[in-house]
Parts: structure tokens; C-alpha cells; sequence
């Protein structure tokens, strides 16, 4: 069975860091793309940050609303995708999910999702 299991979401001060991180099961990761997006109550999906594929590259790239304060990474080892969340602000208020799929990276937006996890709920106050 293919799963993406969050964990690190929590509740933190403006300013404040959180790392997020995805344990990822039963699929070849590597092959597409893996990363993040987060959504808001009311609103859509927002890419957030991805890893392209090997195949790609295998380079990281990120949303504006994001670049230069959120790190996306991959342990290979560990079979665990990471997001470190420095200088969070209110704006960063969301559920994270993790996902596996296909990224466009000159929008930062996932054109399609193959898998995601349940969510982790990250508060930013």
C-alpha cells in the first residue's frame, strides 16, 4: 500500500520555525515529483514546494508567498520528504498535506497529484 504519513504541524508564534515531515511507503518517489501544498479553510490548493523528480533534476522550488523561508528536502535513507518552515507568519496558517505527482515548476503549482497524505494542521499566531 502507497502512504504518505505528515507529521510536525503544531502551533507557533510569527516568527517562529516548524519542520514538517512525510514518511513515504510503497512507492518509487524519486520517479515524479514530491513536495508540498497547503490549503486554507475556504480556499483552494496551493503549491508550496516541490522536488522534481530525478529524471528532472531533482532540484527543489518553492511558491513566492514562500521562497527564501521554507527548505524542502529529501532523505534518502529515510524514505522521508522534509519542509522547514523559517519566519512563519499568519499568512502561513494552513493544513499541509505532502504529495507525490507532477509539478510545474516555472508556476510552483502541482498540475497533478498522484498521492497526499491525511494533512498536518500548522497555526501560526
Amino acid at each position: 500500500d502507497v502512504q504518505l504519513v505528515e507529521s510536525g504541524g503544531g502551533s507557533v508564534q510569527a516568527g517562529g520555525s516548524l519542520r514538517l515531515s512525510c514518511a513515504a511507503s510503497g512507492i518509487t518517489y524519486r520517479s515524479y515529483s514530491m513536495g508540498w501544498f497547503r490549503q486554507k479553510p475556504g480556499l483552494g490548493r496551493e503549491g508550496v514546494a516541490a522536488i522534481d523528480s530525478d529524471r528532472a533534476g531533482g532540484l527543489a522550488s518553492y511558491s513566492d508567498a514562500v521562497k527564501g523561508r521554507f527548505t524542502a528536502s529529501i532523505d534518502d535513507a529515510k524514505n522521508t520528504v522534509y519542509l522547514q518552515m523559517d519566519s512563519l507568519s499568519p499568512e502561513d496558517t494552513a493544513m499541509y498535506y505532502c504529495a507525490r505527482g507532477l509539478w510545474r515548476t516555472h508556476c510552483s503549482t502541482w498540475r497533478a497529484i498522484t498521492y497526499r497524505g491525511q494533512g498536518t494542521q500548522v497555526t501560526v499566531s
